[in-house]
């Protein structure tokens, strides 16, 4: 099922027949706050929402949405009419998964949709097979890990960095999560983007994927541009977290 959140009427409506003559189910809100009733009552899929909507815009659906541990693998797609390229990036800093705008063509929109649900299937098997294989290994799964200030609860999905909370999308957590899980030693490109994006590729493209995540991931950890934090790049191979730092 999607959830659709625009407090434009028309567009709301254009955006759900799209998908339901695509034989999607749709559930639609006029604001955040709608939205966030609907997903508490139905077993929602993807989220589209749009910015611009009044008592809780879409930046703030998206931060409420990715403190709820139920709700982090639901893909969250922007579509907004706010076409400036400072707009879009804003948008995916804050971790939405995708950034449209209006008017989107019916087979623009279908295809992200496609791809973002796909792609969240393979996220949550491979959260699952995360945790089942760190069971087998230790009776019971790891929920906790300490890194110098970041504290990182996997059950509760919730990171702190010196006593403040801070809001990663599901790609970063799993990110950050895979690098304090290797105890300080290096997570090789390709292992990362595996764990993150579901994908299988050689270790330059695996570079360029991570890349801007680590950037983003440094940023909301707190460090400033160009500092590198507690997450060193090992040229050519990959990264590792620097446990005492």
């Amino acid at each position: 099922m999607i959830l659709i959140a625009d407090d434009d009427l028309e567009s709301l409506k254009a955006t759900q027949l799209i998908l339901e003559l695509e034989g999607y189910s749709v559930v639609t809100a006029m604001n955040g706050y709608q939205a966030l009733q609907a997903l508490e009552s139905n077993p929602i899929s993807l989220i589209i929402a749009d910015i611009a909507m009044p008592e809780m815009n879409g930046y703030q659906l998206l931060q409420r949405v990715r403190q709820v541990s139920e709700w982090v693998f639901i893909p969250f797609l922007f579509l907004s009419a706010r076409a400036l390229s400072s707009d879009i990036r804003f948008g995916k800093e804050l971790g939405a998964d995708d950034y449209l705008t209006k008017p989107v063509s019916p087979a623009d929109l279908r295809a992200a949709v496609r791809g973002k649900m796909l792609r969240a299937n393979q996220w949550q098997k491979s959260y699952s097979a995360s945790k089942d294989s760190t069971s087998n290994n230790h009776g019971e799964a790891t929920e906790t890990y300490s890194v110098g200030k970041i504290k990182i609860d996997v059950k509760k999905h919730l990171v702190e960095a010196a006593g403040k909370q801070i809001q990663l999308s599901a790609r970063e957590f799993m990110l950050l999560k895979q690098l304090a899980k290797s105890g300080g030693e290096v997570v090789h490109f390709e292992e990362l983007i595996d764990k993150t994006h579901g994908l299988r590729v050689n270790a330059v493209e695996a570079g360029a994927l991570i890349r801007p995540m680590i950037r983003s991931l440094r940023r909301k950890l707190g460090y400033q541009a160009g500092e590198k934090g507690c997450i060193e790049n090992v040229r050519g191979v990959g990264y590792r977290i620097l446990m005492s730092n």
